[in-house]
């Protein structure tokens, strides 16, 4: 029997919710089948099987789990019902029993052409400031018999990953490279849509190719099957940095439950390129890379603002504890009339709207010789993805409660995740929240987003000792780093900003329920 658990999901993440289970109880499951959906205060990802077997479920949807907790156990054991793949079946050396006969193929529909001649594929425009793209990938290949709306091939350009689909059924010839720099309008492609497409082909066609080798494997196999030596499972993030940085899982030391690689474990590989823990390795290769327009955009803009700002930091810590009360307090009635976890970005992202319409000037930018002031709050959420950081915007936070602010992070997190973030989910925020915390991060001095003026930096909860009444007891402390550009603010604002954040999050009851929080500290 192994017991499939909570895995770890991200340094300050200590528990998730089970959103919803893919397999019942008792169902036959395939080593690697996605069983549950779990959801993090930050984004939802899946539970994998580690072995083929009978599933036995442990918790209910909707149930609270800290990390390491049992969601479910698989009896390996079990023999596979009938019709199952004999290739992930358990074998005991009894004859397995004999496959299900393959059901016919579907019929191929009647193929057809558009009749339009050849038509010509270009670069879209994808944003009022980009001129230029970068051609990542072609998913299709020359003389490919192509859907309408079929992916063509992936484009970067300086802020976004996009897909270029086609735009009529057809043959395919590329006319760019992977890696060719290309101007808005130019030709990435032809398509040659009076060549007949049959429906089969396309999307149906590459479904049938993706299917598992092991579907064309014997009925009977008598003998242990081994899993190939890199046939290795990840956490999600893990896989992501995986897939993003090109490392070779053998490379990767998993420290996972039943040989799962971590998230750390990756990044101890990319850390330490060449050495593999506990053999005698030694290397001194390196290898050259081009920049991602992401990453040079990411560059240029972090060299402009350190050069063109007059940067400096504050510190202050706050209490955890009232906020993490609170939240084990009310999170199951949270999530049952709102449909989200209570997070603890809503508790920021309220605290510094107030703090902003209090102290104007932290919510301004400069423009020329001019102070350009905002009466409202759009937050930009600095979010790890996979091509590189990027900021999605949250706007008029200010005006959206704790559950609206919840869901909105949510959704800009998971499309961050999969490149699906639009040029206007980017643009024109007025102040930024980083999270270095969720790194491991215990304090740093983040860069302003310009043209903005300032940037919060959050960081990992430390339980430390603190005095008290002359007391010291243990709290969940937060160091919190306010940059700023001195121009524009004073030190004196800064400082009074920082330290009524602190008090907001102190009190964390009067976001929820006070109608004026800052008039209450006031009048305490």
């Amino acid at each position: 029997m192994i017991d499939i658990k909570v895995p770890t999901v991200g340094e300050s993440i200590t528990e998730v919710t089970l959103v919803k289970w893919l397999k019942p109880n008792g169902a036959y499951v395939q080593r690697d089948e996605v069983i549950a959906e779990l959801e993090s205060e930050k984004a939802t990802f899946e539970l994998n099987a580690e072995q083929a077997g009978v599933l036995n479920t442990r918790a209910g949807e909707g149930d609270t789990l800290k990390i390491g907790d049992v969601v479910a156990s698989i009896d390996e054991t079990a023999a596979a019902p009938a019709g199952a793949s004999a290739a992930t079946a358990p074998t005991n050396g009894s004859p397995a029993a004999p496959a299900a006969s393959a059901p016919a193929p579907a019929p191929v529909a009647e193929a057809k052409a558009a009749g339009k001649g050849i038509i010509e594929m270009k670069v879209p425009t994808v944003g009022e400031s980009i001129s230029e793209v970068t051609l990542i990938k072609w998913l299709k290949k020359e003389g490919d018999l192509v859907q309408r709306d079929e992916v063509l091939c992936e484009l970067e350009s300086e802020k976004a990953t996009f897909e270029l689909n086609a735009e009529e059924a057809g043959q395919l010839s590329p006319i760019a490279k992977e890696g060719d720099v290309l101007k808005i309008g130019d030709i990435v492609a032809k398509i040659n849509t009076d060549i007949a497409v049959p429906v089969s082909s396309g999307k149906a066609a590459a479904a049938e190719q993706a299917k598992p080798a092991a579907d064309a494997r014997p009925a009977a196999v008598n003998a242990p099957v081994t899993a190939a030596p890199n046939d290795l499972k990840a956490s999600p993030v893990a896989a992501a940095i995986i897939a993003d940085k090109k490392v070779d899982p053998k490379t990767v030391t998993p420290s996972g439950t039943g040989g799962k690689i971590m998230k750390l474990d990756v990044l101890d590989a990319l850390n330490n390129p060449g050495r593999k823990p506990g053999a005698e390795l030694f290397t001194r290769s390196e290898k050259r890379e081009k920049m991602s327009n992401l990453r040079k955009t990411v560059s240029r803009r972090l060299v402009e603002a350190k050069n063109t700002t007059a940067m400096l930091t504050t510190f202050n810590e706050v209490d955890m504890g009232p906020i993490m009360a609170i939240r084990t307090k009310y999170k199951d009635k949270f999530k049952e009339s709102h449909g989200v976890n209570l997070g603890f970005m809503s508790f920021f992202t309220k605290a510094v709207c107030f703090a902003l319409q209090e102290w104007p000037a932290v919510n301004a930018y400069i423009d020329g010789d001019s102070i350009v002031y905002h009466d409202f709050c759009d937050i930009s959420i600095a979010v790890s993805a996979p091509k590189g950081l990027v900021v999605p915007v949250i706007r008029n936070a200010e005006s959206l409660g704790m559950a609206d602010i919840e869901k909105k992070v949510v959704e800009l997190a998971t499309k961050a995740r999969d490149n699906k973030l639009t040029m206007e989910e980017m643009q024109g925020g007025t102040f930024t929240i980083t999270n270095g915390g969720v790194f491991g991060s215990l304090m740093s001095t983040p860069i302003i987003n310009i043209p903005q003026s300032a940037i919060l930096g959050m960081h990992k909860i430390q339980e430390r000792p603190m005095v008290e009444k002359g007391q010291v007891v243990v709290k969940s402390m937060m160091y919190l780093a306010l940059s700023y550009d001195h121009r524009i603010i004073d030190g004196r604002e800064s400082v009074s900003f920082l330290v009524r954040v602190k008090e907001l999050l102190e009190n964390p009851e009067l976001l929820l329920f006070g109608k004026d929080p800052v008039k209450t500290l006031l009048e305490v």
